[in-house]
């Protein structure tokens, strides 16, 4: 059974370059800048709501807790 024809054409495509040994272009990664993918804001942003979370968690934490201080008899 021969191979579909997509297959056939990315090896087709891709059989070229094996003998180049280094010398492939890249491509669309070469397009890629050293931009993160994630702004600072964003990742700022993140930290604020997690910490926040944490410290909103905590303050419940303690809210809740009976107090043994005004149990004593």
């Amino acid at each position: 059974m021969p191979a579909p024809r997509n297959i056939r054409q990315r090896s087709e495509k891709f059989g070229k370059n094996i003998s180049k040994r280094g010398n492939v272009p890249i491509g669309k990664a070469a397009d890629h800048g050293e931009e993160p993918p994630l702004s600072k804001t964003m990742v700022a942003f993140f930290v604020f709501v997690v910490v926040g979370s944490s410290l909103v968690g905590i303050l419940n934490l303690f809210k809740n807790t009976p107090n043994f201080a005004d149990s004593e008899e």
